[in-house]
């Protein structure tokens, strides 16, 4: 298969030019030279962008990113990172679960007023301690 220029890229991938210039100046893909004024990508840059946006949608940093993918263009990923990562959403999950049901529950309470429910009142003391904060935004206890 021929080289991609980078508008054929785009149309392959929905991943916008600017993306792609800027996932080159941070060494995440290579362009194999150019034709004209467009830049040119080996076919290989195609998978290689969809482990990009598989990592990025599983939370892990450019930088982190970076240092899955060899200079050769062949994946080099750390399976410990990859368990790290895993249980890190595991936790994230639990959270926005409570919070979801959380919600529903206030949504759908029974009684006369929130401040009534025994349940409300346990949520309203698990989000004041931390407990229910949403994932990056968790405020440090005093002590």
């Amino acid at each position: 298969m021929t080289d991609l220029d980078i508008a054929e890229v785009v149309r392959h991938t929905g991943v916008p030019v600017s993306t792609l210039r800027f996932y080159e100046e941070k060494g995440l893909i290579a362009s194999t030279g150019r034709r004209g004024l467009r830049r040119q990508f080996d076919p290989g840059v195609i998978e290689r962008l969809g482990l990009i946006a598989l990592a990025r949608a599983a939370g892990f940093s450019l930088d982190e990113i970076a240092g899955m993918l060899g200079p050769d263009g062949q994946p080099s990923i750390d399976r410990r990172m990859l368990t790290a990562k895993a249980q890190e959403l595991d936790v994230t999950i639990r959270r926005l679960t409570a919070l979801r049901d959380s919600l529903r529950h206030a949504a759908d309470c029974p009684a006369p007023s929130h401040q009534e429910c025994p349940r409300f009142r346990r949520i309203l003391r698990a989000a004041s301690t931390g407990s229910l904060a949403a994932p990056g935004s968790r405020t440090p206890r005093p002590g």
